[in-house]
């Protein structure tokens, strides 16, 4: 573009060499000191001198390199061609209207294309008052124009990109606005697709994208590839592609402007707008706009994940809060409750409604708020978390543990956790200790006294009975070990099996001899009658050994001297069952969900003072389940109780 600032030149002013007058008049002093072909050729507006037939007799160098003609070339052509009239409206034009205010006209160049001049022509006139030659005198305009047009268009972008801003900020879905604000902006610049893209690890990404309808086709990933390593490699510069192959889209001539964006969390990305036309120059106006509407899409694309942040990280809260078996409450200095959340199968679960607004010390009475909020001053009063170690509420199941942590210096998070199990363990824990030492001290006991009794001297019946009774209390000890061992081999999954046909009857003869004797002391009688056809299952004669001695042992042990222990075998289809009742003490019903656990054992037989380690029915279910059969109980308080071991028959694998 061309931007000419001469002065115009005077109307009556002639620009030729040789200058017409008006007849009658007296000739002008070329020799006044005035040099009119130097002002001519010198000027810097376009002169031209047009005949009344229109033809052009002389232009000034200004005028030819304008239009783009050699020296000399313009002269004898037609005026009306250059500038785009019939003959009609020049002399309508120029000729009727000699004194006419500047009018702006499209001028035709050598190659074919107009540019816009604005000009003003005087007339030569002679004596009679008929024109001799028109000065037409032409000043390039298009630069100006362009400029208007620029600016009109950055006014507009600009109250495009206020309305956008607007838009997306107002809008709860940024995200789906995004492709409609693109559209706006690509309106507003004049270009034919933006999009918002991201370039990282040799991969192009294109989020947002809008294209003008009237190219459907176009491909923004195909034009931006071969550029994706350069992009990738400089994330905070401008690029302009001023030439994109020809190959890389169906538009041909596409300039590219990508901006960068930097978007939600450190990540960078850029804006991308593809121009048909010669964009090679991209003005600084159109930088500004384009990095000022980048700079306000990164802070909504900041602003959508930051969000989307917020409420995934809320959500992700939420879900870890409720499921938390705890109760959670959030309290302030006085007690008063916030906030709550609950599971609803936890002991003290309340409706929220019900709690928030309440004071800690109606919910839970005075004696435990005040452990958690003591009276003392209050700036100490949030300072370092408080704990309660074990409570119990009146009406209430179950003991409970609570803990503060402060939030703030007003504010502060109670939880509460339902350790009742865990107690239960614990009090488990302690009756096994307090019997283990009692059960392994007393057979040592006995056998030190045997020793010392034997070590002085006796008579062969008194050494035959003390020996005896040292081999009871060993063996007593011994078993007690093997049960603790085993319990020990369970719990860490170290007990294996060998599943193996073998018939159960022999298993069933050997434990029913191996209790034979403690019966045979309380007058016990074990009824077996064993069937004639062997009992063919899948085992591990060792571990089925090990359920039925302690099953035996158990049923004697709880029935009552004199009285009867029964071992039943039937087989079905597919199993085998092998049955032991007793006519002892029974099960209560509150001990029936226990009765497996390790260490437990029910109140009615400690109450008895009947030995036992509480590990004996845990190892049978172990057992059990490793051979993949199952055990029952039917029980009746103090008439006694029935175990039926389920085991599989070999034709049924």
């Amino acid at each position: 573009m061309f931007l000419w600032t001469m002065p115009r030149m005077d109307e009556k002013a002639v620009s030729v060499e040789n200058p017409p007058v008006r007849a009658g008049t007296r000739e002008p002093s070329w020799n006044n000191g005035l040099d009119y072909r130097a002002l001519f050729d010198q000027a810097g507006d376009c002169i031209f001198v047009i005949s009344p037939d229109l033809t052009v007799l002389a232009v000034n160098p200004q005028a030819g390199r304008l239009l783009g003609y050699d020296e000399g070339e313009l002269a004898g052509q037609s005026a009306a061609a250059l500038l785009g009239l019939d003959k009609s409206a020049w002399v309508r034009l120029i000729f009727e209207q000699p004194t006419r205010r500047p009018f702006e006209r499209s001028l035709r160049r050598k190659d074919g294309l107009f540019i816009q001049a604005e000009m003003s022509s005087s007339a030569v006139l002679d004596s009679a008052g008929a024109p001799v030659c028109v000065q037409l005198i032409a000043r390039d305009v298009s630069e100006r124009r362009q400029n208007e047009r620029i600016l009109k268009r950055n006014m507009r972008a600009q109250s495009i990109i206020g309305e956008v801003t607007a838009m997306l900020f107002r809008s709860t879905n940024i995200e789906g606005r995004m492709p409609e604000s693109l559209e706006l902006l690509g309106y507003a610049v004049g270009v034919f697709s933006c999009v918002i893209f991201e370039a990282k690890n040799s991969t192009l990404r294109i989020r947002h994208k809008w294209v003008d309808p009237a190219v459907p086709e176009f491909d923004a990933e195909a034009v931006l590839n071969p550029f994706l390593d350069s992009l990738a490699r400089f994330p905070d510069r401008v690029f302009t592609i001023p030439d994109a192959p020809e190959n890389a889209s169906s538009v041909p001539g596409i300039s590219v402007l990508a901006v960068p964006i930097q978007g939600a969390l450190g990540m960078w990305g850029f804006l991308g707008l593809f121009s048909g036309e010669d964009r090679q120059t991209w003005l600084p106006t159109s930088f500004e706009i384009v990095q000022t509407t980048a700079n306000l899409l990164g802070a909504a694309i900041e602003r959508t994940h930051y969000e989307e942040t917020l409420r995934l990280s809320e959500r992700r809260n939420r879900i870890i809060v409720d499921a938390l078996p705890d109760l959670l409450l959030r309290v302030d200095r006085s007690g008063r409750i916030f906030d709550y959340n609950a599971s609803p199968v936890h002991p003290l679960f309340l409706e929220a409604a019900v709690v928030i607004g309440r004071n800690l010390i109606d919910l839970w009475g005075d004696e435990v708020a005040g452990k958690l909020l003591p009276r003392i001053p209050n700036e100490t009063l949030f300072t370092q978390p408080r704990m309660v170690d074990s409570f119990c509420l009146p009406g209430r199941d179950g003991v409970f543990e609570a803990r503060l942590f402060p939030l703030s210096k007003l504010e502060a998070l109670i939880l509460v956790r339902d350790i009742t199990e865990q107690a239960r363990l614990d009090q488990m824990k302690s009756d096994f200790i307090n019997w283990a030492s009692h059960e392994l001290r007393t057979p040592i006991t006995s056998a030190i006294l045997m020793t010392d009794l034997l070590r002085k001297g006796c008579t062969p019946e008194e050494s035959e009975e003390y020996l005896a009774t040292l081999s009871s209390e060993l063996n007593r000890q011994k078993n007690l070990i093997n049960e603790l061992l085993m319990a020990g081999r369970l719990e860490h999954g170290a007990l294996r099996v060998e599943m193996a046909p073998l018939d159960l009857l022999p298993v069933l003869k050997e434990s029913v001899s191996g209790v034979k004797p403690i019966a045979k002391m309380r007058n016990i009688n074990i009824r077996f009658m064993p069937q004639p056809q062997p009992c063919v299952i899948w085992g591990d004669r060792s571990a089925l050994h090990q359920v039925f001695i302690n099953l035996l042992s158990n049923a004697v042990k709880f029935s009552p001297d004199g009285g009867d222990v029964e071992i039943g075998l039937e087989q079905t289809g597919k199993e085998a069952r092998v049955s032991i009742s007793d006519s002892g003490l029974g099960i209560p019903p509150d001990a029936l969900p226990h009765l497996f656990e390790r260490f437990y054992r029910a109140r009615n037989v400690t109450a008895a003072d009947i030995p036992g380690s509480g590990i004996g029915l845990y190892i049978v279910k172990s057992i059990v389940g490793e051979l993949r059969g199952g055990i029952h109980v039917d029980t009746e308080v103090n008439k006694g109780t029935k175990f039926t071991v389920t085991l599989n028959l070999v034709e049924t694998i």
